[in-house]
């Protein structure tokens, strides 16, 4: 592994879940840069939503798609991801992406928050087709997002063992509270 970024890591597991012709989801899109992986890795015949508040966040992802001739698959939604399950049925999803905190240069009180985090993720996991996946990058430190650290890990802890694979990482040494991964898989 040579890039040691929370982005990075969850896209080696994002790369051997996500197949030609799969529906995925980007609940926080910000940049584009997972909505645009999802787009690549799903193909033509695959579908992609992607979610963010921020119309910023739609029209730097919008950029970033074209640029990239990414495969016409996707849908920019100026939604919040609590209300995802409104744009897909339960069962039918392959990976679902989070990466809480705020834009990156953007305005940290437009921060994920953890009352509307936990409710997309428990909607999500109805979402989730068996085997599914769930990648999640959580931020905290400085302005933001320990609270929603906190609220989130608790909640991943109490998952139903029989029905989903919880995963966490740590970057373990690393100083000034470092992202922590995450993946969920639907058993």
């Amino acid at each position: 592994m040579k890039n040691y970024q929370i982005t990075q890591w969850c896209a080696r597991f994002i790369r051997e879940q996500v197949q030609p012709g799969d529906f995925c989801i980007d609940a926080t899109m910000g940049k584009g840069n997972d909505t645009l992986l999802l787009s690549m890795l799903a193909g033509p015949s695959g579908r992609v939503l992607a979610f963010d508040i921020q119309e910023e966040a739609l029209r730097l992802t919008e950029k970033r798609l074209q640029e990239a001739d990414a495969p016409k698959n996707y849908t920019l939604l100026l939604d919040s991801h609590e209300r995802i399950s409104r744009y897909a049925p339960p069962g039918s999803v392959s990976c679902i992406v989070f990466n809480l905190g705020y834009l990156p240069g953007g305005d940290h009180s437009m921060a994920t928050k953890s009352g509307t985090t936990i409710l997309a993720l428990k909607e999500s996991l109805s979402l989730l087709k068996n085997g599914g996946l769930i990648s999640l990058c959580i931020y905290s430190g400085g302005d933001s997002g320990f609270e929603e650290k906190e609220a989130v890990l608790s909640w991943l802890s109490g998952l139903d063992p029989g029905k989903y694979l919880v995963i966490r990482s740590d970057y373990y040494n690393r100083p000034n509270n470092p992202p922590i991964p995450v993946l969920i898989v639907r058993l």
